[in-house]
Parts: C-alpha cells; sequence; structure tokens
C-alpha cells in the first residue's frame, strides 16, 4: 500500500490541527500538501513543506537587480525575462520538501541529481517491507538497438509473461531469504545492514528529498523529458504537477523556455540565417557533425 497506518495516522493529526502563519503561502500548493500522489504500483509523491512562491521570486530578483528591474511590468513579465537569461538564483529562493517512495533503482538515478538534500529509509536500523516494482506488460520491454541506454519494442505474449514471472519469483525468494537471515528464532539473526545486500534493486525505499525551484526545475527538464526512463519520468511528470500549482508563472516559463525550447549553437544560428535567406543548406554545407545536423533537423521538425 502507498501509506502505512502509522504515516497516514501522521497525516490525518496534521490536518486536524491548522495553525495561523505570517509566511507567504501558495493556495495552489496548499491543496497538496500531505497528499500522497501514487506513482507506479506501490509508490507515491507527496509534498512534506515548501517556502516561497512566484512573488518571492520576484522579491529577490528585485532586490539583486535594483532599478534595472523597472523595465518589466509585472511579475509574470519578469520571471519569464529571468528564465530566458538564465538567471538562477530569484528561483533558488523557493524550495520544496518531499517525501517519495521509489524503487532502489530509480532511487539510484534520481541520486545522481546532487544538489539537492537526502535522507533516506535506513535498512540498517529497519525491516524493509516486502513491495516491489513488478512492471505493468506494456512496459515490458526489449533492448532499443539504436540507443543502449533505452527501450525498444514491448515484448508480447509468452515472452513478456516469462519475463514478469521470472520478477516476481526472483523478488519473493530473496525477500524470503531475507527474513530468514535475520530471523532470530531460537538463533541469532544476521545483521540487518548485511542482510539488505541480497534484496533485488526493484524494491521500494523511501526518502525526504528537499530541493530549490532552481535545481528542481534541471532535474524536471531531464526527468520529465519524452527520452527519460519511464520509470523516473512518472515521478517527474506528477512533480510537474504539484510545481505549476505552487509557482504557476514561473512553472509555465519553464515549460515554454526550457520543456519547449531549443539551445542552437552558432553554426545552427548561422543555418536558420541563411535559410531565411533563401539558401539552400545541406548537411554537407552546415559545418556540423551528422549527429549534430539530425539533431538539428528535429528542432526544425523536418
Amino acid at each position: 500500500m502507498p501509506l502505512s497506518p502509522e504515516q497516514q495516522a501522521e497525516i490525518d493529526a496534521l490536518r486536524a490541527s491548522p495553525r495561523p502563519t505570517l509566511r507567504a503561502v501558495s493556495d495552489g500548493m496548499e491543496r497538496h500538501l500531505y497528499t500522497a500522489y501514487p506513482v507506479l504500483d506501490h509508490g507515491f509523491v507527496r509534498v512534506i513543506d515548501y517556502m516561497g512562491d512566484d512573488a518571492a521570486i520576484c522579491q529577490a530578483a528585485r532586490v539583486s537587480y535594483g532599478k534595472g528591474t523597472k523595465a518589466v511590468s509585472n511579475d509574470a513579465g519578469l520571471i519569464r525575462y529571468l528564465m530566458r537569461h538564465w538567471h538562477s538564483t530569484p528561483f533558488e529562493m523557493c524550495e520544496i520538501k518531499l517525501h517519495v517512495k521509489l524503487p532502489v533503482f530509480v532511487a539510484r538515478q534520481w541520486i545522481r541529481h546532487r544538489t539537492a538534500n537526502v535522507n533516506e529509509y535506513s535498512a540498517r536500523y529497519s525491516i524493509l517491507d516486502r513491495e516491489f516494482y513488478i512492471p505493468a506488460p506494456e512496459h515490458v520491454a526489449a533492448q532499443s538497438t539504436v540507443n543502449n541506454q533505452g527501450r525498444g519494442a514491448a515484448l508480447e505474449g509468452d515472452e513478456a509473461a516469462r519475463v514478469l514471472e521470472i520478477l516476481k519469483a526472483d523478488s519473493a525468494r530473496a525477500y524470503d531469504n531475507y527474513e530468514a537471515m535475520i530471523s532470530q528464532d531460537g538463533q541469532q539473526g544476521l545483521a540487518r545492514e548485511l542482510a539488505r545486500m541480497n534484496l533485488p534493486a526493484n524494491i521500494y525505499t523511501q526518502w525526504y528529498w528537499k530541493v530549490d525551484l532552481h535545481n528542481l526545475f534541471h532535474f524536471l527538464r531531464l526527468r520529465a523529458d519524452a527520452h527519460a526512463q519511464y520509470e523516473i519520468r512518472v515521478y517527474a511528470d506528477e512533480i510537474c504537477r504539484i510545481v505549476a500549482d505552487w509557482v504557476p508563472a514561473a512553472y509555465s516559463a519553464f515549460e515554454d523556455y526550457r520543456m519547449g525550447g531549443a539551445t542552437l549553437s552558432s553554426k545552427a544560428i548561422d543555418c536558420v540565417r541563411r535559410m531565411l535567406k533563401g539558401e539552400e543548406v545541406t548537411e554537407e554545407t552546415s559545418g556540423m557533425s551528422k549527429g549534430e545536423w539530425r539533431e538539428f533537423m528535429g528542432v526544425l521538425g523536418e
């Protein structure tokens, strides 16, 4: 189950005793506080706390820029200017703390973003639950033949069923052995910090993850991208939905300039200028490598 009875009881108690505050609040984010949104088969994302809103970004920018912001007529325009010109510090004024339950192999991808504060559930002190990520049949895919770190076509029929049965059986067997090793029925059990090494990477872990908005946007730009691995992308998609309610102006600028935009090299810009003048530009005359040209054509929709 996504939340343990103890976690749900804690949430219920917090919701039953709201407190007035003088700090800035985001109405959109207040609706998300403590709600656990399910992800994958046993995972979830929930907001524990946050600091700041769109106004906090503008406040920080105006302190920094002083008179330089007078040409910006409104907060949304200022935020778009900051995003467009890659100003990062004002976005760092906002922070979010998430409670995430996720498979270990997803956590190992996630932790590569080293710009957050993390505290993970400790299997040295506690016993991990018997919960494993088993992909839905439509997400059981073959290795891609064109991308060494991606998936190809989905497996079908007996082959998909065979893989799923292996995943389920291996997970169950590993956990049975884990329980047997730490059991103290009549004898001293193996230390938990050693027994955990036999568990597979699809077992679920949990952590608190606190990050500022600038670095969160960087995480989302990579992990909510269509090319990201499905299992981490669904977490990023859920966080995107939350952030869009938290800082709507900042998220709109992020969607426009980062998720929907593209960065062009000087060679690519030169090619665009030549094309606008009516010149027929080819890969051979572009000055780009084959890979650069292919990506450039992709940006242009060719």
